[in-house]
């Protein structure tokens, strides 16, 4: 008889190649017993059946395949019935975990009632902690007076800074307002009581609006600083930076409308909305621009 897992673990994947193999060997290879379900959003490339040769016979691992891109909450979303354990790790598949990183994170939540999830110390290949780990849920208003620099005008810095991570790194787990999606381990108890990841986000933005419900319902989220994860950004979205960027701008204005539009004066608020998009025909311009320096002499626009 199999041994039941302790931490359920969803990986959504999006041709991610080589990375979600190393991803899934690293939690495979977890010292406490743990199941591995893949919710494939319709990949093109050969991450599958890499997968599928090193653990076809592995009965910890579950590959759901979801024939098309159904953006990363819904797909999640998907695997959520396949789990069984009482923790679960919402993992990106360019994550790589440590042997013992995901029986640490279960004791932390052993040891807090009172806290329903909980991020670690996110860093890049190099070791530097990427600005996610630690946050305050985006706010216009914080935004403005950064963009602005008012601060250097003599307006007063606020202590609630979006990026947190010029801070001292803490010494002992700390209560956040945000961690980083990446790495999301959440209390079963927790999640049944929010409900799943809201499915009008396609990609980006989902675990904000995921942040705010976990703390409108009573439940805290902590950082565990001492226990680390090398998360390589991205791989999942490089094939249509502007494509991306939309998704990510769509996902901004539908956070901003479901919890902040009305805290603000209608002009205001709709100002920000225009800005949101605004930004993106920025990005939109600037990666196309790329796109169209980076082809080589001679080369024709398909």
């Amino acid at each position: 008889m199999s041994v039941p897992p302790k931490v359920s673990v969803i990986i959504v994947n999006y041709n991610a190649g080589a990375l979600l193999h190393q991803c899934v060997a690293a939690v495979l290879a977890s010292d406490v017993a743990v199941e591995v379900i893949v919710s494939d959003n319709g990949s093109s490339d050969a991450s599958l059946e890499a997968l599928r040769r090193d653990w076809d016979d592995d009965a910890r691992l579950t590959i759901l395949e979801n024939g098309a891109n159904l953006g990363f909450a819904k797909a999640n979303n998907r695997a959520l019935p396949l789990t069984r354990a009482q923790w679960l790790l919402f993992l990106n598949p360019d994550c790589l975990v440590s042997p013992d990183t995901l029986g640490r994170m279960a004791a932390f939540l052993g040891a807090r009632a009172d806290v329903g999830m909980a991020g670690c110390l996110v860093l890049d290949p190099d070791g530097g902690e990427q600005v996610a780990c630690r946050r305050a849920i985006p706010d216009p208003w914080i935004a403005l007076k950064r963009i602005l620099r008012l601060d250097r005008l003599g307006w007063r810095s606020d202590a609630r800074r979006l990026d947190q991570s010029a801070a001292p790194l803490p010494t002992e787990p700390i209560e956040v307002e945000a961690i980083s999606g990446s790495f999301m381990f959440v209390r079963r108890a927790a999640l049944d009581a929010v409900g799943p990841l809201d499915e009008g986000y396609f990609l980006h933005c989902e675990d904000l609006d995921w942040f705010v419900r976990f703390q409108r319902a009573g439940w805290k989220i902590a950082l565990v600083p001492d226990v680390s994860v090398i998360h390589h950004k991205g791989a999942c979205s490089t094939g249509a930076p502007i494509a991306v960027e939309r998704h990510k701008h769509r996902g901004m204005e539908r956070f901003f409308r479901t919890y902040q539009y009305h805290r603000y004066p209608r002009l205001f608020s709709r100002l920000v909305v225009m800005g949101i998009w605004l930004h993106f025909g920025l990005k939109a311009s600037v990666l196309a621009a790329r796109r169209v320096l980076a082809r080589q002499p001679g080369e024709t626009v398909g």
